[in-house]
């Protein structure tokens, strides 16, 4: 069976695009697959100061569309198009997709991760009604208002300072008693007037009426007391999960649903390369995902060429 593609690559993030400027400068023919649009989370990144060459730092759709420009050159085909399942069981691997299948001799899983959620009652009644993981989607609708973001790493603690903007007043609460984040971060978290951290706390309910969200249920994770903070948002950056709804069983992936590849992006199935933020990685970064993304390449240019 003849494939359309040498290489099928889903998602167009930081690593899809990677992976796809190396497979295109290596004249494979290549497509990228990707549901919404291109450039992955990091297109609602506010600013990235830590992606070596910017050094007054730049925004996340602006890196991102950098990215494209340059991933154009090559005549890269990217196409908008979810993918269903997958069929990997032959040399030649199909992909279902909601408009039709297409096939390809390597695959490069590039899917990402989304942000998760805390799981507790209303989060999901006000989501989009001031429940949100977008601080530069939903920030500036909350001008002079009090927010709640909740989680301590680099994102939730970046996010709020952004927040802050806008926002009179952000309580970040975090369940210990110390931030993840950076320490440059962590520093000017604590100088910043309008940020308030509420240490070693979780939120056990959102609270909202017609209006949408009114406040949040905190409870102190060493006394046990619960009290409400009055907040017109809520802002959640606690962790991501992995994007790999469509590939059930077929690869070997982690308790956390994250893609196990070695250090070469390999995957349990010949051919199935993993790269980003959707495999298992200490490391969530752009500049990550980039490195991951051109060693999944190669990886997929090597096997196709063993091919042959």
């Amino acid at each position: 069976m003849k494939a359309d593609y040498d290489l099928v690559i889903i998602g167009a993030g930081p690593a899809g695009l990677t992976a796809a400027l190396y497979a295109g400068r290596a004249r494979l023919s290549v497509v990228v697959l990707e549901k919404m649009v291109p450039g992955g989370q990091i297109l609602v990144s506010d600013w990235i100061e830590n992606y070596p060459g910017f050094v007054d730092g730049i925004s996340g759709a602006d890196l991102m569309a950098h990215f494209l420009d340059q991933v154009r050159r090559f005549d890269v085909e990217i196409r908008t198009d979810g993918v269903v399942s997958l069929d990997l069981a032959s040399r030649v691997k199909r992909v279902h997709l909601a408009n039709g299948i297409l096939s390809a001799r390597a695959v490069i899983i590039a899917t990402g991760a989304s942000p998760r959620k805390l799981g507790v009652p209303g989060e999901n009644t006000y989501y989009g009604q001031g429940v949100s993981t977008c601080a530069t989607c939903d920030g500036p609708f909350f001008r002079e208002s009090t927010v709640a973001a909740v989680g301590g790493g680099d994102t939730a603690v970046q996010e709020s300072l952004f927040l802050t903007r806008f926002a009179k007043k952000v309580y970040l609460i975090h369940r210990r008693d110390q931030l993840r984040a950076t320490r440059i971060l962590q520093e000017r978290a604590f100088e910043n007037e309008r940020l308030e951290i509420v240490w070693s706390s979780v939120v056990t309910e959102i609270k909202g009426g017609a209006s949408g969200v009114q406040a949040v249920t905190v409870k102190n994770a060493k006394t046990g007391v619960l009290s409400d903070l009055a907040v017109d948002g809520c802002f959640i950056w606690v962790g991501t999960t992995p994007n790999t709804a469509f590939i059930g069983d077929l690869v070997t992936t982690d308790p956390a649903g994250f893609i196990i590849a070695d250090s070469r992006m390999v995957t349990s199935v010949p051919g199935v390369f993993a790269a980003g933020d959707v495999r298992n990685t200490p490391l969530r970064q752009v500049s990550t995902a980039v490195g991951d993304g051109a060693i999944a390449a190669y990886g997929a240019i090597s096997y196709l060429e063993n091919l042959e």
